[in-house]
């Protein structure tokens, strides 16, 4: 039992470690201008899905934002087309610090667990040895 504990906390764990991958790499490249010749950053998003009966979680896919992006006037970047346009990636900032709080307090929490997990078998071991 307990080392099902630690090993369906462990799965969370991963997953939550992808989810924070994707969304710092989309905060880091938020503000990456591209000209509008070319796609711009897309941003990346983490599918997690339950485990068969109690396995954990697993990452069922990784979706990519949109390529197209936002065209913002800026006719002084060294990027601008002639029209005076950059292609930025489409993320919301807010949205990722969302993201980005909601992942750490589950990678906390599943690191709590197996901590708790392992606290739990250590006891029973020295139980088993005083016996």
């Amino acid at each position: 039992m307990t080392f099902d504990a630690i090993g369906i906390a462990g799965t969370s764990l991963t997953v939550h470690r992808k989810w924070l991958d994707a969304v710092a790499d989309n905060l880091a490249n938020a503000n990456n201008a591209s000209p509008t010749s070319g796609p711009a950053f897309q941003a990346r998003y983490i599918e997690a899905q339950a485990g068969p009966g109690t396995s954990g979680v697993y990452v069922k896919a990784t979706h990519e934002g949109d390529a197209a992006g936002r065209m913002v006037y800026e006719p002084d970047h060294p990027l601008a087309d002639a029209d005076g346009y950059v292609r930025y990636p489409d993320i919301d900032l807010g949205e990722q610090m969302g993201s980005l709080i909601m992942a750490q307090r589950g990678y906390q929490a599943s690191a709590q667990v197996v901590d708790r997990a392992r606290s739990m078998y250590e006891s029973a071991l020295q139980i088993g040895r005083s016996s």
